[in-house]
């Protein structure tokens, strides 16, 4: 993936640019990113796609990483954007999919992961393998997580190699919860010590050496560390530069390595763009994409209450909430109030669990029915102003319709618009 090498060689040069990976298989969100770098003249969007949300027994999506390629570049293609201009990356790929398993199980369930990462066209691959399997250790310690890190490296090379095209990068390290976030609320949250970043980094390249994986060792773009930043379902820990000056120095000595920066959803357009400075260069967001959609579609829910007759009212509200209440699986494990308090996590929390639910056929009829009322009878933009003032500025300066599916893509690109400034505006003069 040449296009984040230079990226990466560009920013070790002193240029202050990053680059947004967007983790999220909402078709709206991915139209909207694709519309959005349409619009800004970005040369490459990356989406990343987690071990939870697509592997070779579906994921939560129900989508192997063939499929997840295939879904992608199926709205590319709609939207009239080149493919070759998509990057496509695997976040936290290792055993975390199938950790009730025995650790050899779970690796080689991860092994073919990996390999069907590649041989789908993902090309940057992040290496995770820090969660512990049954009959593990607790923490695993970091000589056998670096263990399994290097071998799932090697099936990445070995499924390269066979379906050719440019070789993968790889992002090593996870100082993040795993993947779906965390599962209570944050009680502190301590940086990345600089000694403990650059111990992480010289194990891996070390152990990827004395694997013969020296060519391999030359494409690790980035390490995983915590720079302070990250939400729970209420709150923001926002970045403070002053606290990483240390962490954010260690990287300027590492060859053609930045930092990944996890978590930095709902972060300031300010603190996205001092993370970039301060070499936190690759800025993953996801829930902060769904949770943008999720109001949106709120908003639009709204609208269509004071606009369209009641009896043809879809509620897609209320659909959303009872079947949330009726499958329980990917909220419970997170959400533990009780009666109002629930109700206004499952419908608000900032980890956003309610992405999950989405593709449930019930909640999709309800949403197509929300869209087809505001087509048949565009609401004034009146009501756009009072429910969804990013968009009214996008329908007024022409980068929206009113369109429903329009109105609620202009709202996550709002969104998207503080991490390309972020990414992109400080390298220009």
């Amino acid at each position: 993936m040449h296009v984040l090498l230079d990226l990466i060689a560009r920013h070790k040069k002193g240029h202050a640019i990053g680059v947004t990976s967007i983790c999220s298989a909402h078709p709206i969100v991915i139209e909207a990113s694709l519309r959005h770098a349409q619009r800004t003249g970005q040369d490459v969007v990356l989406f990343e796609a987690t071990c939870n949300q697509v592997n070779q027994d579906g994921g939560y999506t129900g989508m192997t990483p063939a499929d997840f390629v295939t879904f992608v570049h199926g709205i590319a293609q709609r939207v009239g954007f080149d493919a070759s201009r998509i990057a496509l990356g695997g976040d936290h790929l290792g055993p975390n999919p199938w950790t009730t398993l025995d650790a050899t199980a779970a690796m080689d369930k991860a092994e073919v992961m990996v390999g069907a990462f590649v041989a789908a066209g993902f090309r940057k691959i992040h290496l995770d393998c820090s969660m512990a399997c049954t009959g593990d250790p607790e923490p695993l310690p970091e000589a056998e997580i670096v263990r399994r890190a290097v071998r799932l490296a090697r099936a990445s090379e070995a499924a390269w190699q066979q379906a050719g095209g440019e070789a993968p990068v790889y992002v090593i390290g996870t100082e993040v919860p795993v993947p779906g976030g965390a599962t209570e609320a944050i009680e502190g949250l301590a940086l990345t010590t600089p000694e403990a970043a650059l111990a992480t980094i010289e194990a891996h390249r070390v152990a990827f050496v004395e694997a013969g994986l020296e060519d391999a060792w030359q494409r690790v773009v980035a390490s995983v560390v915590q720079p302070g930043v990250e939400f729970d379902h209420h709150s923001v820990i926002d970045y403070v530069p002053e606290k990483a000056v240390a962490l954010s120095a260690a990287i300027t000595a590492v060859p053609g390595m930045v930092f990944e920066a996890h978590s930095t959803d709902y972060q300031t357009r300010g603190a996205l763009t001092a993370l970039v400075r301060d070499h936190f260069a690759i800025l993953k967001v996801g829930p902060g994409l769904t949770f943008a959609l999720r109001e949106a579609l709120w908003a639009l829910d709204a609208i269509e209450s004071e606009w369209i007759d009641e009896p043809r009212q879809a509620h897609l509200r209320e659909v959303v909430l009872a079947r949330m209440i009726a499958e329980p699986k990917y909220w419970q494990r997170y959400y533990h109030s009780q009666g109002h308090a629930l109700a206004v996590d499952m419908h608000y929390s900032l980890s956003d669990r309610m992405r999950y639910y989405w593709p449930d056929p019930t909640i999709e009829k309800a949403r197509l029915q929300l869209f087809d009322n505001l087509r048949q009878n565009p609401p004034p933009i009146s009501l756009i102003s009072q429910f969804l003032p990013h968009a009214l500025h996008a329908l007024r300066t022409g980068t929206a319709t009113l369109d429903p599916q329009s109105l609620a893509m202009a709202h996550v690109s709002a969104v998207l618009d503080d991490y390309h400034h972020a990414c992109h505006d400080q390298d220009r003069p």
